[in-house]
């Protein structure tokens, strides 16, 4: 059985100097996806950069290395993004009739949709639940194209759109004028009206994080954690170090092992893994009378066999507890 590719979480903007350039960057990044399924890249035709999406800083920091190194790769990078999604909280309809003469030919198409949340992890979801032959089976293909399409370009703020299912159940067509074309865009103005009126979200990835480190440390473990917007799952005394359990926000772990270095000494560990993405709304865009859009983390249990102990209080300040050495110093 194939191990499930993991998801990119990360993604950085290549933008190469020269058509040559160009040319390797495009050989380089075949050879590597070759090799790493967990790869994956969109180009811009207007911006000519090549964005290319990745599990962490360290796994891109690796793939920009080896393009420079292996494949004499030039070209300007930009900052690493996170790799939002967006999707829906909310059933809606929409409906579009696509009527335009193009080129001195008529083009008409009619689509009736509902879009759906889904289940997180599910996927976009598409059905045919047509009834009478009122569109016929040929056009039902350009019909998911158009829809496919339209979900890789959000509706809240651009970034593609999952954990949908969109339901195609009325329309009709023309014996002469209908034609692909017209079909693939009606589903996709139809679903853009119905994504407008489900109450689209933004999605952010979160991690698990597990922070293994001598005791003395504590404080100044969970107080980097908390700034990080983290929720504290657990804490344990394992083999006379602790073990600190949170999850939290991918986009505020970036620098997390330079961090942890500096507040344990050298002497602190972690593991990171994806756990799932969560509805939130931009601390810009926070407050006021809106319903918040950030969803409870679910809580873990505690290891078994293992003593639990009592976490310190987050503080306020920098100094992360008066136990921190660094605050001392």
């Amino acid at each position: 059985m194939n191990a499930p590719v993991q998801t990119p979480l990360l993604s950085i903007a290549i933008v190469p100097k020269t058509p040559d350039d160009r040319q390797k960057l495009g050989r380089g990044l075949a050879w590597l996806m070759s090799e790493d399924p967990t790869i994956a890249i969109k180009g811009d035709t207007v911006s000519g950069e090549i964005v290319v999406f990745g599990l962490g800083e360290q796994h891109l920091e690796i793939i920009i290395d080896r393009l420079k190194r292996e494949f004499d790769v030039s070209a300007a990078v930009g900052r690493p993004q996170v790799a939002y999604k967006e999707t829906v909280t909310l059933e809606a309809d929409g409906e579009m009739k696509y009527a335009r003469r193009v080129d001195g030919r008529s083009h008409y198409g009619h689509v009736k949709l509902t879009v759906h949340p889904g289940a997180p992890g599910s996927g976009i979801v598409f059905e045919n639940a047509i009834l009478h032959g009122a569109i016929p089976q040929s056009f039902i293909d350009p019909i998911e194209d158009g829809i496919r399409e339209r979900l890789s370009r959000g509706i809240a703020a651009g970034y593609p759109i999952d954990d949908v299912r969109v339901v195609i159940g009325d329309g009709s067509y023309h014996d002469v004028d209908s034609s692909d074309v017209a079909f693939r865009t009606a589903a996709a103005l139809a679903l853009e009206q119905a994504l407008k009126r489900a109450r689209p979200v933004l999605l952010q990835p979160m991690m698990r994080v597990e922070v293994n480190a001598p005791r003395e440390h504590l404080a100044a473990i969970v107080g980097d954690l908390t700034g990080r917007s983290a929720r504290i799952d657990s804490g344990e005394e394992r083999e006379g170090a602790v073990v600190v359990t949170a999850r939290a926000p991918f986009a505020e772990l970036f620098g997390y092992a330079t961090a942890l270095r500096a507040r344990t000494f050298g002497r602190g560990a972690y593991t990171m893994r994806f756990d799932g993405y969560e509805p939130f709304e931009p601390p810009d865009e926070a407050g006021g009378d809106r319903d918040s859009l950030v969803r409870a983390p679910l809580g873990h249990p505690p290891t078994r066999n293992v003593s639990s102990i009592a976490l310190p209080e987050p503080t306020d300040d920098d100094d992360l507890g008066s136990d921190n050495p660094i605050a001392r110093s």
